[in-house]
C-alpha cells in the first residue's frame, strides 16, 4: 500500500470522438490530455480502444495490423506525456501478444512514465457490431488492482462493467476506485424507449457496483456516430455520457450524451471508509454460504 498518496485526487475524463486518421485521434488525445492536466488533474482516463475507430463492428483480418506491443509506440508516448505532466494515465489498447494472440488491454502510466500495470479484459462479449471475440482472447491477468502513485486502480473494460463478480473481487483486493475505459452505444433502429432502457442499465449497473463496494467509479465512453464498414448495419452511435459515482452511487459528474468533453472531478479517497463503516457490507458477507457463485448455472 502507498502510504503516501494523497487523500484526494482530481481526475479527467477524456470522452471524445474519433476517426479512421490514426495521428489525427492521438493528436487529439494528446491535446486533451494536456487540457485536463492544465486543469489540476491528475489522473486522466481514457475511453475503451481510443486510438482507433471500434473496429469490431464487423470481423476483418486485416485490421489484426492496428495491433501493437507492449512496450510499444503507444506505451512509449504516453508514458512520454505522464511524465512530462506529473500524471496518471489509464490508457486502452489492442495488444499484440504473439502472432495470432491478441488482448483488449488497459495500460496505466505512472506519473514517472513508466508502466505501473495493465489488464486485460476477462468478459468479451459478441453481439451484433460488437464482435470482440473475433479479435480479442479473454485476459488472464485476473481482477489485480494496479498500484500506483495516487492508489491502487481497479481498472476494468467495458462489457466488465456489467458484472458485479468482477467489481467485488477487484474490491477485495484492495482497489481505491474502479475505472472502467467504455465504448457502448446504440443499434440506430432501436426506439427512443429502448435506448433510454439500455443507457440507464448501463448507468445503473455500474452505480450499483459502486454502493456494493463502497468504492468510486469513473465510466469514460466514446461518443460520435462511427459507421459499419460492411454496410449491414446503420453503425454505432456511441452514447457519451461519462460519469463519476460516489461509493454512495451518487452521481458526482456526468457527461453530454454527444457532445467531445473533458470533464474534472475531485475524489474524496477517505470517504470510502466512511462509507465502509455505515453500510459494512463487506463485513456482512456470508463467504460461508457461496460457494455456488463459482458454478455456472445451479440446476
Amino acid at each position: 500500500m502507498n502510504m503516501n498518496r494523497p487523500s484526494s485526487i482530481k481526475v479527467g475524463l477524456v470522452q471524445q470522438t474519433n476517426s479512421s486518421n490514426l495521428e489525427e485521434n492521438l493528436n487529439k488525445l494528446e491535446a486533451n490530455i494536456r487540457d485536463c492536466a492544465s486543469k489540476g488533474a491528475n489522473l486522466i482516463v481514457l475511453q475503451e480502444l481510443h486510438n482507433s475507430l471500434y473496429f469490431c463492428q464487423t470481423e476483418d483480418t486485416s485490421v489484426f495490423d492496428l495491433a501493437e506491443t507492449i512496450p510499444g509506440a503507444s506505451t512509449e508516448r504516453f508514458g512520454r506525456i505522464a511524465k512530462a505532466l506529473n500524471v496518471v494515465i489509464v490508457t486502452s489498447l489492442f495488444e499484440k501478444r504473439a502472432p495470432g494472440l491478441y488482448h483488449n488491454t488497459a495500460v496505466v502510466l505512472d506519473s514517472d512514465g513508466s508502466i505501473a500495470g495493465k489488464y486485460r479484459k476477462m468478459h468479451i462479449p459478441d453481439d451484433p457490431a460488437y464482435y470482440e471475440k473475433f479479435y480479442f482472447t479473454p485476459g488472464d491477468l485476473g481482477f489485480e488492482p494496479i498500484p500506483t502513485a495516487l492508489g491502487n486502480l481497479g481498472v476494468l473494460v467495458c462489457w466488465d462493467q456489467w458484472y458485479p463478480e468482477a467489481a467485488r473481487l477487484m474490491a477485495m483486493r484492495g482497489a481505491d476506485m474502479l475505472i472502467y475505459p467504455t465504448a457502448i452505444g446504440w443499434e440506430l433502429t432501436d426506439s427512443l424507449e429502448e435506448k433510454e432502457r439500455q443507457q440507464d442499465a448501463w448507468v445503473i449497473s455500474q452505480r450499483g457496483h459502486a454502493v456494493a463496494n463502497g468504492l468510486p467509479v469513473i465510466s469514460v465512453n466514446r461518443t460520435g456516430h462511427e459507421p459499419d464498414p460492411s454496410l449491414q448495419t446503420n453503425g454505432i452511435q456511441f452514447w457519451g455520457h461519462s460519469f463519476v459515482a460516489g461509493p454512495q452511487g451518487e452521481i458526482v459528474v456526468k457527461a453530454s450524451s454527444n457532445e467531445e468533453e473533458n470533464l474534472l472531478v475531485e475524489i474524496d479517497l477517505k470517504r470510502s471508509e466512511q462509507v465502509r463503516r455505515i453500510w459494512p457490507f463487506f463485513r456482512d458477507r456470508r463467504i460461508d454460504a457461496y460457494e455456488g457463485m463459482t458454478k455456472r448455472f445451479l440446476d
